[in-house]
């Protein structure tokens, strides 16, 4: 008799999924954030991380980087890493911009805004950290066994 396999994921059932600990840089330009977005959403699904997470995380990650683009110098390097660890997926987004980020509750008929606001709500925890380059390091964890 063969393995049990989970046909969601393909792994063995019992096994610990794979760890995934990757890298991307793109520069601080309108195009980031989607190439970003579905970089991240492939990484964590070759980990077995699908439906509502993958979506959870896409989002978020999308969100991270558009804020580095829009709060973070033009043109300049953004780091996006992703690193899967059991249930835990981490993205964590490094700019060289010089803010902190702040959760904001803007009107219903505001533009723009609700950013971190998402982040702090669909996240398991989030944070961020000033670099002594300057630069700012945001980050969010989703633990996909919630």
């Amino acid at each position: 008799m063969g393995d049990v396999r989970d046909l969601r994921s393909g792994r063995r059932r019992g096994a610990p999924p794979p760890i995934v600990d990757d890298e991307l840089v793109v520069i601080a330009e309108r195009s980031a954030s989607r190439q970003a977005r579905h970089w991240v959403m492939r990484a964590v699904a070759g980990a077995g991380v699908g439906g509502a997470a993958n979506q959870v995380i896409e989002l978020l990650a999308g969100e991270l980087v558009s804020n580095a683009v829009v709060h973070g110098p033009s043109g300049e390097p953004v780091r996006v890493a992703v690193r899967v660890d059991g249930p835990v997926v981490r993205v964590a987004v490094t700019d060289r911009g010089g803010g902190t980020p702040q959760v904001r509750h803007p009107e219903p008929t505001a533009l723009n805004g609700r950013g971190m606001a998402l982040v702090e709500a669909l996240s398991t925890a989030w944070g961020s950290a000033r670099l002594p380059d300057g630069g700012t390091t945001v980050w969010f964890e989703v633990d996909t066994d919630e």
